[in-house]
């Protein structure tokens, strides 16, 4: 390989790395550098070379709540249709180059390299603005019953990897929009549907595998009030929430399918749930069973203020599993103060340090009155108190 073609490969892997770095920026810091760099002396010196315009399609939010800024934008119904407004001119922002009279300026100019610089990072913008607008138009597209419905039974699968197979399929796309861009950019971005519902981006990206625990925990939520009503004697078992599923949904789940999603949300088996259902429905409402470990805390563990529950890694037939109800203003402080050994509770920190899940329930108000619910369901149901729960909340 000669030298040339070396520093070439370097020069795209850096530039993909820069790019990937881009697309992670927040939000906020991104609309900041935006509006930072058109207000530069450098931005001035190029505007005889360049064209500032909005993406074609895009349309900007004239009047935005205060709480509603640090989303990417929102979703309105017109006539039955979706319109997205963005929340920031930045975020649909393109630059376009005349390349002859860039060229000059930058041959020119005193402080060519910070010209270039500049250029540089507005191309950049560019591609994470095509890149955002492209995601954001074929996931409200595909999800079209679920942005107007906002109800997660509506969601069909669509991965990641699906929406960027999606968008390679398509003419016009000038953009690289792979999976790993994807990923990068909607990790911590949101969208707000017509009906005031703020979501995350990766919620509209579902695996069919996600879609299937909604269907199953759908199932199971109106199991209690069929059998309040006499229309079932007891709590359905795998097979037949299987059945369930494919008649509500028309989707096929295997039995042993249920089971392995049912024990993912952390649900017990019909048995169970036919002894135990007073704890069940206190929890109702639960996240899905997360790692107790300090990514899955920083991943899943949300800030804001909450019921929590702590569960032993290992399962035995016969045997609760749950081992500690809690309650916090900031859940994922709390977990952490408990991976960290900080909670004062040796019994719980041997569990932790042997392999724990937790699954939790955020609560705006009063979330020690629902710890203390959920406690005492307990007790009620399993006729004991959580192991390492020292005293009632």
């Amino acid at each position: 390989m000669q030298m040339s073609d070396k520093k070439r490969l370097a020069a795209d892997l850096l530039g993909k790395i820069v790019l990937a770095r881009f697309l992670e920026i927040p939000l906020q810091t991104f609309d900041q550098l935006v509006k930072k760099w058109e207000q530069s002396s450098q931005f001035d010196a190029l505007r005889s070379c360049l064209t500032v315009r909005q993406l074609p399609g895009v349309q900007t939010a004239q009047q935005i709540l205060p709480e509603a800024r640090r989303a990417l934008g929102h979703a309105v119904l017109v006539d039955g249709s979706v319109t997205f407004f963005y929340h920031s001119d930045s975020y649909g922002r393109e630059y376009l180059f005349d390349d002859d009279a860039l060229a000059g300026i930058l041959s020119h100019s005193a402080n060519g390299m910070e010209l270039a610089r500049l250029v540089r990072r507005l191309r950049l913008i560019n591609t994470r603005n095509q890149i955002t607008h492209a995601i954001i138009r074929k996931l409200i597209e595909a999800q079209a019953d679920y942005v107007h419905s906002a109800n997660p039974l509506a969601l069909r699968p669509f991965s990641q990897a699906q929406v960027s197979a999606a968008l390679r399929a398509e003419a016009g796309i000038e953009v690289i929009v792979d999976g790993s861009r994807i990923s990068r950019l909607i990790r911590k971005l949101s969208i707000i549907l017509p009906g005031g519902k703020e979501v995350d981006l990766r919620s509209l990206c579902p695996t069919s595998r996600q879609v299937h625990c909604y269907f199953v925990d759908h199932v199971i939520k109106l199991e209690r009030a069929l059998m309040m009503e006499g229309i079932i004697r007891a709590p359905l078992n795998d097979g037949e929430i299987a059945v369930e599923i494919d008649r509500k949904f028309a989707a096929k789940l295997s039995r042993r399918s249920v089971a392995y999603i049912r024990h993912d949300l952390g649900i017990p088996d019909y048995r169970d749930r036919y002894h135990k259902g007073d704890y069940l429905t206190a929890t109702t409402g639960f996240s899905s069973l997360q790692p107790l470990t300090r990514q899955g805390v920083l991943a899943s563990a949300p800030s804001g203020s909450g019921v929590y529950e702590i569960r032993t890694q290992d399962i035995h037939a016969g045997v609760c599993s749950v081992v500690y109800i809690g309650s916090a203003g900031d859940l994922r402080k709390r977990l952490g103060d408990h991976l960290r050994g900080s909670s004062g509770n040796p019994s719980l920190m041997q569990i932790i340090a042997a392999g724990a899940k937790f699954r939790y329930r955020l609560v705006c108000n009063e979330w020690r009155v629902l710890e203390r619910q959920a406690y005492l369901a307990f007790c009620t149901t399993f006729g004991v108190p959580p192991a390492c729960n020292r005293m009632s909340p």
